[in-house]
């Protein structure tokens, strides 16, 4: 139901845009999230976005770089990546936080309820 794109190759200090774009059924009413997992390494939280326009959360390390939004028209969650690092490497899934739980669970992967499947990124140097 959340099918997340727009991954590739990219040199360091290029850009890329993810889109998380739901089927089957509406998420307005939930918080959106993007995480990254990097080989042999945890999946970590990147970033979440509670409504349109409504307040933004970020990892310190994609802070200033990353800009999460969405287009609840469109059904669609985005991730803007600017300055982009080889350390930024890795596979980004994108999620919908279950609604009961508070802001203060955008951070961790147990919160989120929906995961699409994941889209590569590579950063070379």
């Amino acid at each position: 139901q959340l099918q997340a794109s727009g991954g590739g190759l990219v040199q360091a200090g290029g850009s890329l845009r993810l889109s998380c774009a739901a089927s089957g059924r509406t998420f307005s009413s939930n918080s959106m999230g993007w995480f990254r997992q990097a080989p042999g390494k945890d999946r970590e939280f990147v970033a979440a976005i509670a409504w349109t326009g409504g307040p933004t959360y970020y990892a310190d390390s994609v802070k200033g770089r990353f800009t999460i939004s969405r287009d609840d028209a469109k059904n669609t969650a985005y991730l803007q990546m600017n300055s982009l690092k080889p350390e930024d490497t890795a596979v980004y899934y994108c999620a919908a936080k279950d609604w009961r739980y508070s802001a203060a669970r955008n951070y961790y992967t147990d919160a989120y309820d929906y995961w699409g499947q994941g889209t590569l990124v590579t950063v070379s140097s």
